[in-house]
């Protein structure tokens, strides 16, 4: 039943009361924008006002932000390293709509599910915003009937989620993975996972870092050796996973007061949650009588062994740390399971504007995966198992290291990738300056030129030297009698005459060298 003009106003009335109480307390600008749009919506249900003259608050919905040419260029460089690294692997790209089947997408992240973005039915399908590119790549695998793939996708995913932007988290993001499917011996295609991570964080050069490892079979096993209940696994290991942000202390009040965990269960897990080190590590809990108990520890402990030995041929055995606080909480993971943190935790922007920002916060993890060899079965008619092995890449956070790098360096960066600019210096000469970019362009030379018909040369130039444009063609009535241009080096100001006939060829040879 539609709402009565009256039942408008006192919401409105209602909703002006609350807003005028946020300002009174001046809480948040972010909270008080939010509840004026809602003010808003209110008033242009009463569709009195013309649309001209509605008021609109200026802002991206919460968890989200825009990029201006800056922050694009870093972004793409960022992203042109990491596919170099993909495509050296022979990774083949694909792309998946950014909405799911709502079916297709729950059940599979566990408590995460709660983060999923509905969408009303449109045209008689229930639909959501894809959460991840794991799911879609397994539904795209089943549907396909494709039992081998090595894949990269790189696209936005969706989380309602209460965004963290002072640590790059947000409710739009990129994900960024690398994952290969089918049925291959233990370990190899785990191992290259792991060597893909180190790769692209050696070619970023954005500071330390170390790739924890881990085994889901293993904590089920241990899980089970310290008496947990098998219908509390998923939950205890959802707990666990917060180690990396919660002390210990925390993890095991949850576990006991809010999951029901009995205490010396929770106590025996802390003993082994814990630890962490090298290749002794799993030697010294392959000799753990609880542990060789149980056939699910003893798997995941062998598999351990086989990693870390593969993991050191690839040259990783400074880069890696087996740690048994590493659950990763998504209900798929069926095997090895791998996240990479940065060893610094560098400061990073809080804002979404690129300007300095009063509160700043650390990075965090900046990779993350593992094994998950059940999920494509999830999809198929017959069940048929593809087994997958993947990783996905923090790019957000990698992006929000970058840009505070950028802005705390000082230093302009380009945001165009102009090669030469053409200039004139008398009046009348613009049909000329684009017959000479018509030349460039067509061999492939990246150049531009003055909307003005008659631009002043200084203003040319000036605007070379602010974009960092490297070089210059600049003429004249004399020059074109003579049938040359001067060709301008725009940092040392150098100038050369070239016949017009040989500019391209000219510029492509300064340019290599």
């Amino acid at each position: 039943m539609s709402e009565t003009r009256e039942q408008i106003l006192e919401e409105i009335k209602v909703q002006g009361d609350l807003v005028r109480k946020l300002k009174a307390a001046k809480e948040a600008k972010e909270k008080i924008d939010e509840e004026v749009a809602k003010l808003l919506a209110l008033k242009a249900k009463l569709g009195d006002e013309p649309a001209q003259n509605q008021k609109f608050t200026l802002k991206t919905p919460k968890g989200t932000r825009d990029y201006g040419p800056q922050q694009m260029m870093q972004r793409q460089n960022v992203l042109d390293k990491i596919v170099g690294v993909f495509k050296k692997h022979g990774g083949e790209a694909i792309d998946t709509p950014v909405f799911e089947l709502k079916d297709v997408l729950t059940g599979k992240y566990g408590e995460d599910s709660k983060l999923i973005y509905d969408l009303k039915d449109q045209g008689g399908e229930i639909l959501a915003l894809r959460y991840d590119l794991t799911v879609p790549l397994a539904r795209y695998l089943a549907m396909n009937k494709i039992s081998s793939l090595k894949r990269y996708h790189i696209a936005k995913v969706y989380r309602r989620d209460n965004p963290a932007m002072t640590r790059g988290r947000y409710r739009e993001f990129y994900q960024c993975d690398f994952d290969i499917a089918g049925s291959f011996d233990p370990m190899l295609p785990d191992a290259e996972c792991v060597k893909i991570v180190s790769e692209i964080l050696d070619v970023l050069d954005i500071g330390d870092y170390v790739i924890k490892l881990n085994h889901r079979q293993l904590l089920d096993g241990m899980f089970e050796a310290c008496g947990v209940p098998a219908d509390k696994f998923r939950t205890i290991c959802s707990a666990v996973d917060k180690l990396d942000k919660s002390p210990w202390s925390e993890v095991r009040r949850e576990m006991i007061d809010e999951k029901g965990l009995d205490a010396a269960a929770a106590d025996q897990i802390g003993e082994y949650v814990q630890l962490s080190g090298g290749s002794e590590l799993v030697e010294k809990l392959l000799a753990d009588p609880k542990l060789k108990a149980v056939p699910a520890a003893l798997k995941g402990l062998e598999g351990m062994q086989l990693l870390m030995k593969y993991c050191t041929s690839m040259g990783l055995a400074n880069k890696i740390s087996f740690d048994l606080s590493l659950a990763r909480g998504l209900d798929y993971y069926t095997g090895v399971i791998y996240e990479c943190v940065l060893k610094s935790e560098p400061k990073i922007l809080a804002n979404g504007s690129g300007a300095a920002a009063e509160e700043q916060g650390t990075v965090g993890s900046v990779a993350g995966g593992g094994r998950y060899d059940n999920l494509v079965g999830m999809f198929d008619p017959k069940g048929k198992q593809v087994p997958c092995v993947g990783v996905s890449i923090g790019v957000e956070r990698i992006f929000s290291v970058i840009e505070a790098k950028a802005a705390a360096s000082g230093v302009k960066q380009r945001t165009n990738e102009v090669e030469v600019y053409v200039a004139s210096a008398h009046k009348g000469l613009h049909e000329k300056r684009l017959s000479i970019l018509n030349d460039l362009w067509n061999q492939g030379i990246k150049a531009e030129h003055s909307y003005k018909l008659n631009p002043k040369l200084l203003a040319q130039l000036q605007h070379c030297e602010e974009q960092q444009i490297p070089l210059a063609v600049v003429f004249g009535d004399s020059e074109l009698e003579k049938g040359i241009v001067k060709l301008r080096e725009v940092t040392t100001r150098k100038e050369d005459e070239i016949p017009v006939a040989e500019l391209a060829n000219e510029i492509k040879k300064r340019l290599r060298s």
